[in-house]
């Protein structure tokens, strides 16, 4: 290998030369102990390995030797982001942009850190030197266009995708984010495009996933519902083959999250008093941390997986899932004052400034239970929406695919049967809930009762009406979810009864919802 830097390092990692980078590493480290080069490439060797400790431990020890390398830093942002300890991962990209930033791959790699933190506008500068440096990758450019989307700026998103396009034309996620930005119309459209790539792509399931629901998307746009459907189905064909929902235990899961009001309260519970937004996906989650966090003495911190990765730490159960039946079954061994304090510390170090926060995490409502009796202070605002819309809403939603329990939207009988049990985890805790804590707010009637629901929320959480929470679309904060388009526009009634518009083709689900479904 020719003279060991950072840059020919991980080009041979790149390549799986592992063993051949490790004995130049030791080499070096025994001519000059000082060098900080070998022990940041033995952490990536580590971080490659899953020995995350070790990774940290050289990569901090490399910083320790070099604060002035961006590399360093960068790198351990990037492994705490990994891990989800935002806090930690966005100290280590604070130090990392007060270094020089001459790497294009450095700048997305901080870029992308800020990013997993919802700090959008510390991210989109970082991705606009990359493409400065370098505007070769197609992918920056996409990193730059989600950001600057979650940010509202739409014009340079749409800008940044059609740049990721121009370079790779089957940047998939570039197409389907580029779709999601606009009302498509039969004159234009990018259907033929999107067509083609996903006969291009078969075999490629991410790609067919999102292509299928960009196509789908479009077809639903200019009024071609049954063909939308049509190909929703065939878009998420794959993804339902290869991972199909369990049915017996997700009913395990919801059980396991009622069970949780038999366990004692915190002793000494923490004083905090956050405002949880729950529910299902795509069902006016965002749109009420948006009215809420209009207020002045309200922000959005939103969607915390915090409380989820501390049941699950704290639980200390063996299982591979973060939220499942025996995670939620270990938590009546956990200190709930342990719990609520570290939620409380956790959350306020993503906080641009202290005061009363929204967390939105949707599926926060399998621990509504846990959270009345750690934090007794908090608010729990649980959306409804009719059973038919909000099946079909999630259903046609590109969902993350990365976190198993969505693997329900794969199927509409599957989301019914989702639905059907998160009815019921809605009855209980309305029936086992202090009134103080639990409201449930129906999406239909926040926006034909805007005003009066809007002051039902604010005098729930304990605040005073301001006007600005009418004007929730004029918030300028990010918005890091599927509707980051939605929510800057005015209260709008076009999705209430879209089911309607997809005549037959909803005839399984609304058999499998039974009495629900009216």
């Amino acid at each position: 290998m020719a003279s060991l830097t950072v840059q020919t390092g991980l080009n041979a990692l790149k390549n799986k030369r592992y063993e051949a980078v490790h004995a130049e590493c030791i080499a070096e480290i025994k001519e000059n102990i000082s060098n900080p080069v070998p022990y940041f490439l033995l952490g990536a060797i580590a971080a490659d390995h899953g020995n995350i400790k070790k990774a940290l431990e050289l990569f901090s020890k490399a910083e320790a030797l070099d604060a002035e390398n961006a590399f360093y830093p960068a790198f351990i942002g990037k492994t705490y982001a990994e891990l989800r300890q935002s806090s930690d991962a966005k100290l280590a990209a604070d130090r990392a942009v007060n270094c020089e930033i001459r790497d294009a791959f450095v700048a997305d790699i901080i870029g992308v850190i800020y990013s997993r933190c919802g700090a959008h506008a510390r991210a989109v500068p970082m991705f606009e030197r990359a493409v400065e440096l370098d505007p070769t990758p197609a992918n920056y450019y996409y990193n730059l266009g989600a950001s600057a989307q979650f940010l509202g700026d739409f014009s340079k998103a749409d800008k940044a995708y059609q740049n990721a396009i121009a370079r790779d034309p089957h940047h998939y996620r570039a197409w389907a984010s580029k779709v999601s930005l606009t009302q498509q119309t039969e004159s234009q459209n990018y259907l033929s495009d999107l067509k083609t790539l996903f006969t291009d792509l078969q075999g490629h399931q991410d790609a067919t996933h999102q292509i299928g629901h960009a196509i789908a998307k479009t077809l639903e746009d200019i009024g071609r519902h049954e063909d939308s459907f049509d190909w929703l189905y065939k878009a998420k064909a794959a993804k339902r083959a290869e991972f199909p929902y369990d049915r017996v235990a997700g009913r395990e899961t919801f059980a396991a999250a009622a069970a949780t009001t038999d366990i004692p309260p915190a002793r000494n519970p923490n004083g905090g008093a956050p405002i949880f937004v729950v529910g299902l996906p795509r069902t006016g989650t965002t749109l009420v941390d948006r009215i809420l966090s209009s207020h002045s003495k309200v922000q959005s911190a939103g969607e915390l997986s915090i409380l989820s990765n501390l049941v699950k730490d704290m639980s200390q159960t063996t299982s591979k899932y973060v939220l499942d039946a025996e995670t939620l079954h270990g938590a009546s061994s956990i200190d709930l004052d342990v719990l609520g304090r570290d939620y409380m510390r956790l959350a306020e170090e993503r906080l641009e400034r202290p005061g009363q926060f929204v967390d939105k995490m949707p599926f926060n409502f399998f621990y509504a239970g846990l959270i009345s009796k750690a934090l007794p202070n908090a608010k729990i605002i649980a959306l409804r929406r009719g059973a038919m819309d909000s099946c079909l809403s999630n259903y046609r939603q590109l969902l993350s695919v990365q976190e198993s329990f969505y693997n329900y939207t794969f199927d509409l009988e599957d989301t019914a049967f989702f639905y059907s049990q998160f009815d019921g985890l809605m009855t209980h805790w309305r029936t086992h809930l202090p009134k103080q804590n639990f409201i449930e707010i129906r999406y239909e009637e926040i926006v034909y009762d805007q005003e009066n629901q809007t002051r039902r929320l604010l005098d729930f959480c304990g605040l005073n009406f301001e006007e600005p929470c009418l004007r929730f679309h004029e918030n300028i904060s990010p918005v890091s979810t599927a509707s980051s388009v939605q929510v800057r526009q005015p209260l709008y009634s076009g999705s209430i009864g879209r089911w309607k518009k997809y005549a037959n083709k909803l005839d399984g689900l609304r058999n499998a919802l039974g009495d629900l479904a009216d």
